[in-house]
Formats: C-alpha cells, structure tokens, sequence
C-alpha cells in the first residue's frame, strides 16, 4: 500500500511540474504586464504603458487652426477656455494647441486643410463654406431667423445636427457646434442710410446668407476674415462692414473710421461658431474622448450665450463715447431686407438640393414652434 501511495504522490508531483513547464495558466499579456509592472518612485504601481490602452483612449495631440483672433471678447476668449476645459476634464489625454489665424493656414482654407488632414482640427463658422455647400449658411445664421433658444431646440431636438452631420461627412469632417452668440449689429456705415437707395453702389463686407440678400439691394459685397475688415475698411477697399455684436466690434477699431451703427442684426438673430475635425481622427477616438470633447463643447455653447449678452452693454457705453451713433432701421427698411430674403431663400432652394432640405427642416420646425414662440413669451 506505502508503494501504491507513494506511486500515486510521485504522478501528482510530476503533471504539476509539466504544468507549470507548459506555461499553462499564466496570465494574459496585458494581465501579466499589469501584474507585473515596477512600482514608481513614490512605491505605486506604475500606469500602463500607452501601448496597452485601447486605440480610441490614447493621448490626442492634436493642433486647431482658428479663424477667429483669442484676443477677441466671447469669441477669441471662449475657445481658449473650450481647449483648457478639455485638458482638464481629460486628465492630460486630449490636449488642443491653438493656432492664431494665419499661423498654420488662412481663415478660409481652414476646410480644406481639415478635411485633407493636414490641420487636425478648425475653429471658424458655417457661414465661411457658401462654396463648399451652400446649405451649411444654414447652420451658422438665418435672416430674420431663430434667436439662440429656438435654434439650439432646431439642431439638437428638430434633426440639424443630423443634417449637419451628414452635410460634412460628405468632405471628410465632423463639425461640433459649440458656441451661439446673441443678436449682432447690422453694420458700419459712414452715412447715414435713410432709404433702400442710399445703399446702392456701396462696397460692404458682409457675412453668409445676409450678403446675397445686400446684393439684391444693389450692394457689393465680399466675404473677409475678422483680422482683413479694418485695413479694407481704412484704405476704402469698401465702405462698409458687418461682422459681429459690440463687445467684439469694439476691438476691432471700426469706430474710428464708421460712425453710424445699425441695429437689429436682421441677418444674425443668432450665430453658431464651430469646432471642425478630420472625420478620420473623429470616428478613431473611444467613446470616452468623443464624450469629453462633445461635453466641453455643450459647457462652451453656455459661456457663449450668457457672456455675449452681459457683455453688450458696457461695450455700447464704450461706443457712444466714441462719438458712435446708434441707429434703429424703420420698418421700411426691414421690410425691405425682409423681401430680399424671400427671394434668395426659394432662389438657394432652387439652386440646391442640400439647401432645399435644410431649409424646409428649419422651417417646418419653426411652423411648429411659433404656437409656444407667441403663446409661451412675452
């Protein structure tokens, strides 16, 4: 019986022995690097190399070029705030280098450099891609159109950010809206405009959709960046200019040539400001950094709204003691401006099929929205 015990001991021994020599058992590789990894300095585990995370959570070193000046109030202000909360929010895994406008391409190549991937990422507005897409105007600013609650209820709740989506995939980019600002100004004149006639023959930058509408009013107009409006403006490359609310106006020095302000923005009761991306390094990240971006986006969308509307009236103050004078236009000139853009918005519809669809969407759900719009507001 001992030898029959001890025959039995010595099998056991020898299968455990063959087992431990096979390598049976052992943990994974990625278990085993975790279990095994050297303690730091202060005695913790060491992290994981970057190696081991899973492609989509990796560090995102990724460079934006922006239209938009960070000296600029709300506008130029906000992004940097956007780029930190991502930093922060991140743990260090999503860092954003912003480039002034210029310092890595033009204000309005930045589309074409983020869609071809050489600029990871862009910080301009919609309303800059007329050529690319006559449709995404839509998405930036709408003559006589939404203020910022009811346009922020069209993209995320009435289908826009699905149109936006699929608008910019067709170029190879993902757009996140993450800023809306207030009313703007409806522009810079030397004389005063009294009539649709004292508008004919002027020379005007001017923004999107607006600028079709200045054109059937006999109005020339040309698209710049913020950084190209004042030199044009002082050496009488054109007459007139819009671009933003006061608050940003007042640091360009538009003032100091223009007197006459003109309000409302019929042209902008609102306007989106976006964060463009390579849909390539887009649809690469995890869900986890998609997540941070999109929630840093939603946190810039209320800094903007609420900062450009406490903002305006100290920057007005400022301006009247510029000499600035204010100007309301007269209901016939708003009706005016108001006729011109019937005629461009079924002129663009005709034109465009991305358009037509866009359009229609936001105006079916204004249809809809405007029993609340009269019923739920004063």
């Amino acid at each position: 019986m001992r030898s029959i015990a001890f025959l039995i001991a010595g099998l056991i021994v020898g299968a455990l022995a063959m087992y431990l020599y096979s390598g049976a058992g052992a943990p994974e590789d990625g278990e085993q690097a975790a279990q095994t990894a050297a303690p730091d300095e202060a005695g913790q585990p060491a992290a994981p190399d970057a190696a081991a995370q899973p492609a989509g959570e990796r560090k995102v070193r990724w460079k934006l070029a922006s239209a938009y000046s960070s000296e600029l109030p709300i506008i130029g202000e906000l992004i940097a705030r956007f780029i930190d909360n991502l930093a922060v929010m991140s743990g260090g895994d999503i860092e954003i280098r912003y480039f002034e406008p210029n310092a890595l391409v033009p204000p309005l190549e930045i589309f074409d450099a983020v869609s071809q991937g050489s600029v990871d990422a862009g910080y301009a507005t919609p309303g800059f891609w007329a050529g690319k897409d006559p449709a995404l105007q839509l998405f930036a600013s709408v003559p006589f159109g939404p203020a910022a609650p009811e346009y922020m209820a069209w993209i995320y709740r009435g289908g826009g950010r699905e149109l936006l989506d699929e608008l910019y995939a067709a170029h190879n980019l993902k757009s996140l809206l993450c800023m809306i600002l207030p009313p703007e100004a409806s522009g810079w004149f030397r004389n005063e405009i009294s009539s649709p006639d004292d508008l004919k023959g002027l020379k005007m930058r001017f923004f999107a959709l607006g600028a079709r509408v200045m054109e059937k009013l006999g109005v020339s107009t040309q698209l710049l960046a913020p950084g190209d409006i004042y030199p044009a403006l002082e050496l009488g490359t054109i007459d007139a200019t819009e671009l933003s609310s006061p608050a940003i106006d007042r640091n360009l020095g538009f003032h100091e040539i223009a007197k006459h302000y003109y309000f409302p923005g019929w042209h902008q009761q609102s306007t989106w400001a976006e964060v463009m991306f390579n849909l390539d390094n887009w649809n690469a990240l995890g869900p986890r950094h998609r997540r941070t971006i999109e929630v840093a986006c939603g946190d810039a969308v209320r800094d903007a709204l609420s900062f450009g509307e406490a903002a305006q009236v100290p920057a007005m103050e400022f301006l009247a003691g510029e000499g600035v004078q204010f100007h309301r236009w007269s209901p016939e000139m708003l009706e005016t401006f108001a006729a011109a853009w019937d005629e461009v918005a079924a002129e663009e519809s005709a034109a465009n099929e991305n358009f037509a669809r866009a359009w229609e969407s936001l105006k079916a759900f204004r249809e809809r929205y405007a029993t609340w719009r009269e019923l739920g507001y004063l």
